[in-house]
Formats: C-alpha cells, structure tokens, sequence
C-alpha cells in the first residue's frame, strides 16, 4: 500500500465491522468524500505516456542532420551540450517568469556559438524544429490501462489535459497517433497559450476551458513542483503518480523538470489507475476498445 492512500480499496467493506462503508479519507487538508469532484485533469508525459530515453538522442540526430543539410557545419557532441545549456539558460528564465519558452530559441542561441547567426523565426530553425520532434512520434507510448481508465472516467467527470509541451504542433500530433484527443473535453498545451505549470495562470486558462471551479477538479501528475504544488497553489486538487518510477520503467525527465522529492504527505499518491479509481471512490468499468 503506498503513503497516502486509504487502507480501504475499491468495493471492500472495514474489518471492524461487517456492513460498515469505508471512512472518508483525509487528503489536502481536510475530510475528503469525493462528491464535490467534477472533473479530472492530468499531465502528459510521465502521467499517461512515456517516452524512451534513447528518444533524445535520436532527436538531436535529426536536427542536427537538417541543419548541416542546410549548409552549417557542426561536430555532433559540441552543438548537443551547446544546445541543452542554451535549453536549460531559457527554461530557468522562462521558469521565473511563468511563461514557457521554444525550442527555436535554444537552436538560434546554441548555433552563435559556432559562429552562425540565425533568428529563432527562421524557416530554417523551424525544419530543425519540426525534425527534433519527429522522434517523439516513434519513441512515445501509452502507460498499460490508459486508455481503459480515461473511457472508465468520461462519463462522469469532465476530463482535461494540461501539458508542458513547448512546441505546440507536435504535441497535437502525438496526442492525435495515441489516440487520446477523443477523451478530452479540454486540452492545453503550454507553447500554445504561453505559460507553463506550475504558473497559476496556466492553471486559471484550464479551468477556464474545463468550465470548472478549482476546488472541483482533482489534477494528476507525475512532476511534485510543476504538477502537485503547481495544481496546489492554484486551487486544484492534485494527485501525485509514481508509476513510471515505482515500475522502473526507462523514460526522460526533462531539463525543466523541479525538484523530485515527495511534495507532501498530505497530497495523495497513487501507483496505478486502480488506485486512481479507489482515490474517487468509482469502480472502473471494462469498456471494449477498438
């Protein structure tokens, strides 16, 4: 049983008393029943999807390889640690700021290095662009039982995703090769709308579209900083899931990623979407998917 979750699972009765329901759990501070819940909101990667880690590096080839086709000449290893500082130097001030920032600028920055000059609105830095993502569409898969777990939920909670994704297009090309856009009835992405978690007026925009009140949507997310004390301050309901790490499973962390220590005994944690389901006192259906 992990930290957080109620002793209880879905459709067992207490020992201590036959016929006598399950206590409410005490979660955010307070008695917590459920029936005020509306909605659900999750995270992307390292919540519903993973990516291989091998992902980046093939990632890196392939920019790489579109912008030596356009003439500029670079020594792989010396343009891939010019670009993840560049990367890092640009997520560290975005992160001050609560706005995102783009991968353009971190190859526009990465290639003065090397002595050329090319505005991160260049044509040429969007094909990089596009060629650095396209491995993301090959390297990217769903967590076992999602889909199951998002069909389970959609009829009685709003579902919505909120996803600190840089650039935007790719995002809703991976989301559309899942197969995922169908469950949401809210979907945002940070390099879209210009902030990032855990801003709170990214969190405000989702609510915004969710058509929901915070205090009425549990988020879930894997990131304790961006994720659980992001979806905190900002109001919501936040669930921190480990799976991808209980189960050992190889993914990326991000650059931008915050601290990775327990945001708190008083967030729930859960390490399956079972848990998931006994956390909203629902009993998750067995839907047949194509």
């Amino acid at each position: 049983m992990l930290p957080g979750l109620s002793a209880f699972r879905l459709g067992e009765k207490s020992s201590s008393s036959a016929g006598c329901v399950k206590p409410p759990m005490i979660f955010w501070g307070k008695e917590n029943t459920m029936n005020d819940i509306k909605a659900v909101g999750f995270d992307l990667f390292n919540t519903l999807i993973t990516v291989s880690p091998e992902c980046v590096t093939e990632a890196m080839v392939r920019l790489t390889d579109t912008l030596r086709a356009e003439g500029i000449e670079l020594e792989f290893e010396s343009f891939r640690k010019a670009h993840r500082s560049a990367a890092v130097h640009f997520f560290k001030e975005a992160k001050a700021e609560g706005r995102e920032t783009h991968n353009r600028f971190w190859i526009s920055r990465a290639l003065s290095e090397f002595g050329c000059t090319v505005a991160p609105d260049d044509p040429l830095i969007g094909r990089g662009v596009d060629a650095y993502f396209s491995s993301f569409f090959e390297y990217s898969r769903l967590i076992p039982g999602t889909k199951e777990m998002l069909k389970s939920l959609k009829g009685s909670y709003r579902l919505g995703l909120l996803s600190n994704f840089t650039h935007a297009p790719a995002a809703d090309i991976l989301l559309e090769r899942l197969g995922l856009p169908g469950f949401f009835d809210h979907v945002v992405i940070s390099g879209r709308v210009g902030y990032c978690k855990p801003d709170r007026r990214v969190f405000d925009l989702f609510l915004e579209g969710m058509g929901v009140k915070a205090d009425e949507v549990v988020f879930v997310g894997d990131d304790p900083d961006a994720d659980v004390k992001g979806a905190s301050n900002a109001g919501l309901k936040p669930v921190w899931t480990t799976y991808v790490t209980d189960n050992n499973l190889p993914h990326v962390v991000s650059v931008a990623a915050g601290p990775q220590g327990d945001p708190g005994k008083e967030f729930p944690r859960i390490s399956s979407w079972d848990d998931l389901f006994a956390l909203l006192g629902k009993r998750p259906s067995a839907p047949e998917l194509p």
